[in-house]
């Protein structure tokens, strides 16, 4: 069940809101404007939030606490905003994903908050999946496909090359690379990584595909561009 947090004044009569979307099948919580706020949604820890937005997101503390919960937690704001104040507000709709002006239909409120939460969780999807021109690395999962072919890869082969391709396009010493593959307490030659890179480049690549590359005199890289 989506956790929501209403963000709003005490002056704020959210009865019906809430009721509907308890209907829809939400969990509802409130937070009002004053101190502590901060801390009362960082325990909430919300899905997603509504923000009444009638002049008090004009704060500037509550703006940098909103952009901080986007940028931290990437939680979706969604503004509440009152019709007659449109207007006089259009700056501070910046800093929300999306808004609905009163008075709310509950349907149209239900169907852009789902929309929203959709948004989040394909992003959070996508996250965990690292593509270039075929090849796929599901962190997930520790999976590897090049196309529709599954990959069968050691352990050491699948953590040199999530690395590499988590740091697209950046070259690496092989000294580096056993430091942060195979850690600072190796002792063996940098002769292992040009193994592992090697055998990696067997299973994955092939005349058509090239991922990781060698630059001379220096280390490894994965491709900057498909």
């Amino acid at each position: 069940m989506p956790n929501l947090l209403i963000m709003a004044q005490e002056s704020m009569e959210l009865t019906g809101l809430i009721s509907g979307l308890i209907r829809s099948g939400f969990a509802c919580s409130i937070v009002r404007h004053g101190n502590g706020l901060l801390e009362q949604i960082a325990a909430q820890s919300p899905d997603l939030i509504l923000a009444e937005m009638d002049g008090h997101l004009a704060n500037s503390r509550i703006q940098e606490l909103v952009k901080s919960m986007k940028q931290k937690k990437r939680t979706p704001v969604m503004a509440l905003v009152p019709g007659e104040m449109l207007d006089s507000i259009d700056g501070q709709l910046n800093i929300a994903d999306d808004f609905l002006a009163s008075p709310y239909d509950d349907r149209e409120l239900v169907l852009r908050i789902k929309r929203l939460l959709n948004h989040k969780a394909e992003g959070a999807a996508s996250t965990e999946l690292i593509k270039s021109d075929g090849l796929v690395i599901d962190l997930a999962k520790c999976g590897v496909t090049v196309g529709s072919k599954v990959v069968q890869l050691t352990f050491k082969e699948y953590e040199l090359l999530k690395f590499l391709a988590s740091n697209r396009g950046r070259v690496y010493t092989r000294e580096a690379l056993l430091n942060k593959v195979w850690g600072y307490d190796y002792y063996g030659g940098d002769r292992t990584v040009d193994v592992h890179v090697r055998r990696l480049r067997s299973k994955i690549e092939d005349s058509k595909h090239t991922y990781i590359e060698t630059v001379r005199n220096i280390g490894y890289r994965f491709i900057k561009e498909a």
